[in-house]
């Protein structure tokens, strides 16, 4: 899990000494000075990496500024992962959650790494990704999708942790509220693409434990076998309708054939020959899962619309100097991008027979 590791960012630095103490307060392996690195791939909460003479922790902490109090919750994601791991064993192991922010200055949490490789925008070098492998890794992909979507959330402990039927509906409308806030001059309104997604809004289809962030830049994979050994990055975790967590991680799955500005996007090797198509992930996910996607273009429509959201409420904090991470400071392009998308998805919904793509 070496990928996008580097020295921590001077803007998200924390007293070392500190955590050490606390920590060394309830896990009996941790001693003496940590190597502190941190990851560079997310763009939400913060993620370090703790290594100790005898052990090696993940510490998860928010970011500064422009918070939303659910996705930047510590608590929350720290009991999703505690209550899911004996449902879903990909989730990782938690040992120690942190409330007092006299610590470092926020909330936090930490727990055991899961060793294996983490695929960013370019495979490692070394790793062979060749057609086949693509394809069996992309089939996994999709696959693990489907085993956490047939977990039972009245199974778990998780059961309340959504807020019941409507989640489509609330999605939609939230997401809606959430770009309008976080709009700058620079991006466009998505005011065409909101009031679509309003009049066509389905019912939900059910309700299950979803991971909302659902990217290969988010599973841990063997290196040998390219099996997925972990998911990471709960944050986002509740229980809604599994077919508008399809829709979301798919608005970032880029293939070979999309355009030049979308493929300037890309955030996974999902364009390698043998990956299979956003429509053929769609396929074997119907064909695992049986649940309907005939109305497929409004899922596929609000992915892109959630992930402008998304992009631009990080570039929100980048635009009022919340944060100076250079990696943000383009971001207002790819969100003008996504609303020509979602236009264009509509356009073509409305002009014939929806297609998937």
């Amino acid at each position: 899990m070496s990928e996008g590791l580097g020295q921590v960012r001077a803007e998200d630095a924390f007293d070392t000494d500190r955590v050490t103490a606390w920590l060394a307060e309830r896990l009996p392996e941790v001693s003496g000075n940590p190597t502190v690195t941190q990851f560079s791939g997310g763009a939400s909460n913060l993620t370090y990496l703790l290594r100790y003479p005898d052990t090696e922790l993940i510490l998860r902490r928010p970011p500064k500024g422009g918070r939303s109090s659910t996705a930047h919750d510590m608590a929350r994601e720290y009991r999703v992962q505690q209550a899911l791991r004996p449902a879903f064993g990909k989730v990782p192991n938690v040992r120690a959650l942190c409330r007092d922010q006299e610590v470092i200055g926020d909330e936090f949490y930490v727990m055991d790494r899961v060793p294996g490789v983490v695929l960013r925008r370019n495979p490692p070098a070394g790793l062979d990704l060749g057609p086949a492998r693509a394809r069996a890794l992309s089939e996994r992909y999709v696959d693990t999708l489907i085993e956490l979507h047939r977990v039972d959330p009245a199974g778990t402990d998780l059961a309340d942790l959504g807020r019941g039927p409507g989640y489509v509906e609330r999605q939609v409308e939230g997401w809606t509220r959430r770009y309008a806030r976080a709009r700058t001059w620079n991006t466009p309104s998505f005011a065409r693409v909101s009031r679509w997604l309003a009049d066509n809004r389905p019912d939900d289809v059910a309700a299950r434990v979803i991971h909302n962030d659902w990217r290969l830049d988010n599973l841990v994979l063997e290196p040998d076998s390219l099996e997925v050994a972990g998911v990471l990055d709960w944050e986002l975790a509740t229980v809604g309708d599994p077919l508008m967590e399809l829709g979301s991680a798919l608005a970032y799955w880029v293939q070979a054939d999309d355009d030049r500005m979308a493929r300037s996007t890309r955030r996974q090797p999902s364009h390698l020959p043998g990956m299979l198509t956003r429509a053929e992930l769609v396929e074997r996910y119907r064909r695992g899962t049986g649940l309907p996607v005939e109305n497929w273009v409004f899922y596929e429509v609000f992915g892109m619309f959630r992930l402008a959201g998304i992009a631009q409420q990080i570039y929100h904090r980048y635009h009022h100097r919340q944060t100076r991470n250079p990696a943000f400071r383009h971001l207002w392009l790819a969100v003008n991008y996504l609303d020509h998308r979602c236009r264009s998805r509509i356009r073509a919904a409305e002009s014939g027979p929806a297609r998937r793509s």
